[in-house]
């Protein structure tokens, strides 16, 4: 089967550059273009990829379990021989932290941005109902950006699907539910605490995650720094893009130079 026969590989994308892979990985609802504003300054540091998850404009895994979402990964990227550097926001930094502590071999380091092990208890149900009701297709980028803000704004039109009456969700709202729902059923400890890479940890001010818990991340692995980017929401990659890339920079410096 070529390249392009295959589903998970041809979302895919080689973003050009040189050197050590570079893999991101989005977060939910999200997709590879949200990583644009990234790829020039990173291709200075090797040879990046970007990765559409699945369900994101293309079909979901049977089952939704972060393991079938990983396999998908690894599917995709098993052409890749040399270890990569995974950056992941969200939902994509988790894919990439279970990916890591699946294919140790595969993973050179790790950044986390804005994402942690344990959501127990926590439902989407509330979410989802309120992304049901999001007036769609919204007509044009100018009501994209009056409904969901500029930085939301932006992410959701790197993300959506544009078509002539305006731009649709790229998946299904009961997929994405799902995806999150899996999390409030179990946590994700095991696989962080087996992975011994060099780790950086982004978490925004006003963060998403549990209290304590991207710190207590940093505290049981060997070789990890947690960096609370301020002023940063959950998008901290777009929120407080110099602060970000500042730390990203210092990070791959320091990994990429090392044997």
């Amino acid at each position: 089967m070529s390249h392009d026969e295959d589903p998970a590989v041809s979302a895919l994308h080689d973003e050009g550059g040189s050197g050590v892979p570079l893999l991101l990985l989005h977060g939910l609802m999200g997709s590879a273009r949200t990583w644009r504003s990234q790829l020039g300054w990173l291709r200075e540091f090797g040879h990046v990829y970007t990765f559409d998850a699945a369900g994101h404009g293309r079909p979901a895994p049977a089952e939704l379990t972060t393991e079938a979402f990983v396999a998908d990964l690894a599917a995709a990227t098993a052409h890749i021989t040399e270890p990569m550097v995974v950056i992941g926001h969200s939902m994509g930094a988790l894919h990439g932290w279970v990916f890591a502590a699946a294919h140790p071999d595969r993973v050179r380091a790790l950044v986390v941005e804005d994402i942690a092990p344990d959501f127990q208890g926590r439902t989407a149900a509330d979410w989802a109902a309120m992304v049901h009701a999001w007036p769609q297709p919204f007509p044009d980028e100018a009501a994209m950006l009056e409904f969901f803000g500029p930085v939301a704004g932006r992410y959701f039109l790197d993300s959506f699907r544009r078509e002539p009456d305006g731009y649709h969700l790229h998946g299904e709202v009961d997929t994405f539910r799902d995806i999150s729902e899996e999390w409030g059923t179990r946590d994700f400890w095991t696989q962080w605490k087996s992975i011994t890479v060099p780790a950086l940890l982004l978490e925004g001010e006003f963060t998403i995650t549990p209290p304590g818990q991207m710190t207590e991340m940093a505290a049981v692995h060997p070789d990890a720094r947690h960096v609370v980017i301020a002023g940063a929401g959950h998008l901290v990659h777009d929120d407080q893009p110099a602060a970000y890339r500042a730390e990203v920079e210092l990070f791959l410096r320091r990994v990429l130079s090392s044997p």
